[in-house]
Protein backbone atom coordinates (compact mmCIF):
# COMPACT_ATOMS: atom_id res chain seq x y z
CA UNK A 1 0.00 0.00 0.00
CA UNK A 2 1.34 3.44 -0.95
CA UNK A 3 2.12 5.67 2.02
CA UNK A 4 0.04 8.84 2.07
CA UNK A 5 2.22 11.98 1.64
CA UNK A 6 0.16 13.87 4.25
CA UNK A 7 -0.93 12.39 7.54
CA UNK A 8 -2.79 13.39 10.71
CA UNK A 9 -0.73 13.97 13.83
CA UNK A 10 -1.50 14.92 17.42
CA UNK A 11 0.51 17.77 18.97
CA UNK A 12 0.63 19.47 22.35
CA UNK A 13 1.30 23.15 23.00
CA UNK A 14 4.50 23.64 24.99
CA UNK A 15 4.68 27.43 25.30
CA UNK A 16 3.64 30.70 23.67
CA UNK A 17 5.62 33.85 22.89
CA UNK A 18 4.79 37.17 21.23
CA UNK A 19 7.12 38.02 18.30
CA UNK A 20 5.19 41.29 18.01
CA UNK A 21 1.90 42.67 19.36
CA UNK A 22 -0.27 41.16 16.59
CA UNK A 23 1.31 37.69 16.62
CA UNK A 24 1.28 34.72 18.95
CA UNK A 25 3.91 32.04 18.34
CA UNK A 26 2.85 28.66 19.67
CA UNK A 27 5.54 26.02 20.06
CA UNK A 28 4.22 22.48 19.79
CA UNK A 29 5.79 19.20 20.87
CA UNK A 30 4.89 15.55 21.17
CA UNK A 31 6.08 12.21 19.81
CA UNK A 32 4.52 12.91 16.40
CA UNK A 33 6.75 15.92 15.69
CA UNK A 34 9.58 13.55 14.76
CA UNK A 35 7.63 12.35 11.72
CA UNK A 36 6.64 15.80 10.43
CA UNK A 37 8.50 17.21 7.44
CA UNK A 38 8.80 20.69 5.97
CA UNK A 39 10.12 21.97 2.67
CA UNK A 40 10.82 25.30 4.34
CA UNK A 41 9.88 28.39 2.36
CA UNK A 42 6.09 28.80 2.63
CA UNK A 43 5.29 25.29 3.86
CA UNK A 44 1.59 24.95 4.73
CA UNK A 45 -0.12 22.61 7.18
CA UNK A 46 -3.74 22.18 8.23
CA UNK A 47 -4.25 22.84 11.93
CA UNK A 48 -7.29 21.41 13.74
CA UNK A 49 -8.36 23.18 16.92
CA UNK A 50 -10.78 21.96 19.60
CA UNK A 51 -14.16 23.59 19.95
CA UNK A 52 -15.24 25.13 23.26
CA UNK A 53 -15.73 22.38 25.82
CA UNK A 54 -13.44 19.93 24.02
CA UNK A 55 -9.99 19.02 25.34
CA UNK A 56 -8.86 17.85 21.89
CA UNK A 57 -10.19 18.36 18.37
CA UNK A 58 -12.49 15.78 16.82
CA UNK A 59 -10.70 14.52 13.72
CA UNK A 60 -11.03 11.71 11.18
CA UNK A 61 -9.42 8.39 12.01
CA UNK A 62 -6.41 7.04 10.10
CA UNK A 63 -8.58 4.52 8.21
CA UNK A 64 -11.40 6.91 7.27
CA UNK A 65 -10.28 7.44 3.66
CA UNK A 66 -9.24 10.71 2.04
CA UNK A 67 -8.81 13.32 4.75
CA UNK A 68 -10.96 16.06 3.12
CA UNK A 69 -13.97 13.83 2.55
CA UNK A 70 -13.59 12.28 6.00
CA UNK A 71 -13.39 15.68 7.71
CA UNK A 72 -16.43 16.97 5.77
CA UNK A 73 -18.40 13.89 6.80
CA UNK A 74 -18.03 14.76 10.49
CA UNK A 75 -20.72 16.80 12.25
CA UNK A 76 -19.85 20.49 11.50
CA UNK A 77 -20.81 21.45 15.06
CA UNK A 78 -18.40 18.92 16.56
CA UNK A 79 -15.46 18.42 14.20
CA UNK A 80 -12.21 20.27 14.84
CA UNK A 81 -11.93 23.84 13.57
CA UNK A 82 -9.65 23.67 10.54
CA UNK A 83 -7.29 26.50 9.58
CA UNK A 84 -4.27 26.71 7.28
CA UNK A 85 -0.96 27.96 8.66
CA UNK A 86 2.65 28.28 7.59
CA UNK A 87 5.35 26.33 9.39
CA UNK A 88 7.55 28.99 10.99
CA UNK A 89 10.15 26.53 12.20
CA UNK A 90 10.56 22.77 12.56
CA UNK A 91 13.42 21.77 14.85
CA UNK A 92 14.93 18.35 15.46
CA UNK A 93 16.85 18.91 18.70
CA UNK A 94 14.56 19.29 20.50
CA UNK A 95 11.63 18.07 18.38
CA UNK A 96 9.48 21.21 18.18
CA UNK A 97 7.18 22.94 15.70
CA UNK A 98 6.50 26.70 15.71
CA UNK A 99 3.31 28.16 14.24
CA UNK A 100 2.73 31.93 14.17
CA UNK A 101 -0.86 33.14 14.59
CA UNK A 102 -1.75 36.62 13.35
CA UNK A 103 -4.15 37.92 16.01
CA UNK A 104 -5.70 41.19 17.07
CA UNK A 105 -6.50 41.95 20.65
CA UNK A 106 -10.26 41.94 21.16
CA UNK A 107 -12.62 43.12 23.86
CA UNK A 108 -14.18 40.45 26.13
CA UNK A 109 -17.37 39.07 24.60
CA UNK A 110 -16.57 40.22 21.08
CA UNK A 111 -16.85 37.88 18.10
CA UNK A 112 -13.20 37.11 17.41
CA UNK A 113 -12.40 34.14 15.21
CA UNK A 114 -11.89 30.71 16.78
CA UNK A 115 -8.19 30.56 15.85
CA UNK A 116 -7.51 33.98 17.37
CA UNK A 117 -9.42 33.00 20.50
CA UNK A 118 -7.50 29.73 20.79
CA UNK A 119 -4.08 31.30 20.24
CA UNK A 120 -4.67 34.12 22.73
CA UNK A 121 -5.64 31.60 25.40
CA UNK A 122 -3.29 28.73 24.51
CA UNK A 123 -1.46 27.14 27.41
CA UNK A 124 1.00 24.34 28.01
CA UNK A 125 -0.67 20.98 27.48
CA UNK A 126 -3.38 22.18 25.09
CA UNK A 127 -3.94 19.62 22.34
CA UNK A 128 -4.38 20.16 18.59
CA UNK A 129 -4.30 18.09 15.43
CA UNK A 130 -2.32 18.76 12.30
CA UNK A 131 -2.38 17.43 8.76
CA UNK A 132 1.23 17.69 7.64
CA UNK A 133 3.65 16.26 5.09
CA UNK A 134 6.00 13.41 5.91
CA UNK A 135 8.43 14.27 3.07
CA UNK A 136 10.33 17.53 2.58
CA UNK A 137 9.39 17.59 -1.10
CA UNK A 138 5.61 17.98 -1.16
CA UNK A 139 2.87 19.96 -2.90
CA UNK A 140 2.01 22.18 0.09
CA UNK A 141 4.48 24.96 -0.61
CA UNK A 142 4.40 27.33 -3.58
CA UNK A 143 7.70 29.20 -3.71
CA UNK A 144 9.54 27.44 -6.55
CA UNK A 145 11.57 29.87 -8.67
CA UNK A 146 12.75 28.13 -11.85
CA UNK A 147 16.30 27.97 -13.13
CA UNK A 148 17.21 31.17 -14.89
CA UNK A 149 15.46 33.46 -12.41
CA UNK A 150 17.46 36.67 -12.00
CA UNK A 151 15.57 38.31 -9.14
CA UNK A 152 12.70 37.75 -6.71
CA UNK A 153 9.63 39.89 -5.94
CA UNK A 154 7.67 39.16 -2.74
CA UNK A 155 4.53 40.80 -1.35
CA UNK A 156 2.42 39.99 1.68
CA UNK A 157 0.55 41.30 4.71
CA UNK A 158 0.36 40.11 8.32
CA UNK A 159 -1.17 36.82 7.26
CA UNK A 160 1.76 36.16 4.91
CA UNK A 161 4.57 37.46 7.13
CA UNK A 162 5.59 34.01 8.47
CA UNK A 163 5.80 32.69 4.91
CA UNK A 164 7.78 35.71 3.71
CA UNK A 165 10.19 35.17 6.61
CA UNK A 166 10.66 31.53 5.63
CA UNK A 167 11.22 32.39 1.97
CA UNK A 168 13.81 35.04 2.78
CA UNK A 169 15.67 32.58 5.00
CA UNK A 170 15.76 30.05 2.14
CA UNK A 171 17.20 32.36 -0.54
CA UNK A 172 20.81 31.75 -1.63
CA UNK A 173 23.37 34.39 -0.67
CA UNK A 174 23.30 37.47 -2.86
CA UNK A 175 19.95 36.75 -4.53
CA UNK A 176 18.36 40.08 -5.52
CA UNK A 177 14.96 40.34 -3.82
CA UNK A 178 12.45 43.20 -3.65
CA UNK A 179 9.95 42.77 -0.82
CA UNK A 180 6.83 44.71 0.22
CA UNK A 181 5.02 43.83 3.46
CA UNK A 182 1.81 45.61 4.45
CA UNK A 183 1.15 45.98 8.17
CA UNK A 184 -1.43 47.83 10.21
CA UNK A 185 0.99 48.74 13.00
CA UNK A 186 4.68 49.66 12.91
CA UNK A 187 5.23 47.64 16.09
CA UNK A 188 4.65 44.45 14.08
CA UNK A 189 7.83 44.85 12.02
CA UNK A 190 9.99 41.77 12.42
CA UNK A 191 13.74 41.39 12.20
CA UNK A 192 13.91 39.22 9.08
CA UNK A 193 16.98 37.07 8.57
CA UNK A 194 18.29 36.52 5.04
CA UNK A 195 21.51 36.10 3.11
CA UNK A 196 19.84 37.52 0.01
CA UNK A 197 20.42 41.04 -1.30
CA UNK A 198 16.97 42.03 -0.07
CA UNK A 199 15.36 45.45 -0.44
CA UNK A 200 12.56 45.43 2.13
CA UNK A 201 9.75 47.98 2.28
CA UNK A 202 7.26 48.02 5.17
CA UNK A 203 3.91 49.53 4.17
CA UNK A 204 2.44 50.55 7.53
CA UNK A 205 -1.19 51.61 7.51
CA UNK A 206 -0.77 53.68 10.68
CA UNK A 207 1.91 55.67 8.85
CA UNK A 208 -0.33 56.33 5.82
CA UNK A 209 1.77 54.13 3.55
CA UNK A 210 0.53 53.53 0.00
CA UNK A 211 -1.24 50.33 -0.95
CA UNK A 212 0.96 47.48 -2.14
CA UNK A 213 0.02 47.89 -5.80
CA UNK A 214 0.73 51.63 -5.68
CA UNK A 215 4.10 51.05 -4.01
CA UNK A 216 5.14 48.58 -6.70
CA UNK A 217 3.99 50.93 -9.45
CA UNK A 218 6.31 53.59 -8.06
CA UNK A 219 9.28 51.22 -7.66
CA UNK A 220 12.33 51.06 -9.89
CA UNK A 221 12.47 47.33 -10.56
CA UNK A 222 15.58 45.60 -11.90
CA UNK A 223 16.07 44.17 -15.37
CA UNK A 224 16.32 40.45 -15.98
CA UNK A 225 13.97 37.52 -15.46
CA UNK A 226 11.79 37.89 -12.33
CA UNK A 227 9.89 35.42 -10.21
CA UNK A 228 7.05 36.80 -8.07
CA UNK A 229 5.36 35.32 -5.01
CA UNK A 230 2.25 37.19 -3.82
CA UNK A 231 0.09 36.35 -0.81
CA UNK A 232 -2.32 38.00 1.60
CA UNK A 233 -5.75 39.56 1.15
CA UNK A 234 -7.34 38.15 -2.01
CA UNK A 235 -8.30 41.39 -3.79
CA UNK A 236 -4.89 42.94 -3.14
CA UNK A 237 -3.08 39.88 -4.44
CA UNK A 238 -5.16 39.86 -7.63
CA UNK A 239 -4.56 43.57 -8.22
CA UNK A 240 -0.80 43.16 -7.89
CA UNK A 241 -0.82 40.17 -10.20
CA UNK A 242 -2.79 42.10 -12.86
CA UNK A 243 -0.21 44.87 -12.69
CA UNK A 244 2.77 42.53 -12.95
CA UNK A 245 1.39 40.41 -15.77
CA UNK A 246 -0.80 42.90 -17.65
CA UNK A 247 1.28 46.05 -17.37
CA UNK A 248 4.84 44.97 -16.64
CA UNK A 249 4.79 41.88 -18.82
CA UNK A 250 5.79 39.29 -16.22
CA UNK A 251 5.42 35.72 -17.48
CA UNK A 252 2.20 34.32 -15.98
CA UNK A 253 4.02 31.13 -15.03
CA UNK A 254 6.53 33.20 -13.03
CA UNK A 255 3.88 34.78 -10.78
CA UNK A 256 2.66 32.60 -7.93
CA UNK A 257 -0.29 34.17 -6.09
CA UNK A 258 -2.42 33.01 -3.17
CA UNK A 259 -5.29 34.72 -1.37
CA UNK A 260 -4.84 33.80 2.29
CA UNK A 261 -8.04 35.62 3.26
CA UNK A 262 -10.86 37.66 1.73
CA UNK A 263 -12.00 40.98 3.17
CA UNK A 264 -15.48 40.72 4.69
CA UNK A 265 -15.53 36.91 4.55
CA UNK A 266 -14.56 34.49 7.32
CA UNK A 267 -12.62 31.32 6.62
CA UNK A 268 -15.60 29.29 7.82
CA UNK A 269 -17.74 30.95 5.15
CA UNK A 270 -15.14 30.15 2.50
CA UNK A 271 -15.01 26.53 3.66
CA UNK A 272 -18.80 26.25 3.55
CA UNK A 273 -18.89 27.64 0.02
CA UNK A 274 -16.26 25.08 -0.99
CA UNK A 275 -18.29 22.26 0.55
CA UNK A 276 -21.42 23.36 -1.30
CA UNK A 277 -19.63 23.62 -4.65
Amino acid sequence: MTEEPFQFFSLTALRTTRPSPSFVRVTFGGDDVARLASGGRDQRVKLFLPRPGQNAPVMPGPDDGHWWAAWRALDPDVRGVMRTYTVRDLRREPQELDIDFAVHEVAPGSDEGPATRWALNAGSGDRVGVLAPIHEENVAYDFRPPDGTDWILLTGDESALPAVAGILESLPPGTPAHVWIALQHASDRWELSTKADAHLTWLVQDESAPATEEAIRAADLPDGTPYAWLAGESATVKAVRRHLVGELGFDRAAVRFTGYWRRGTSEDELLRSGEDA
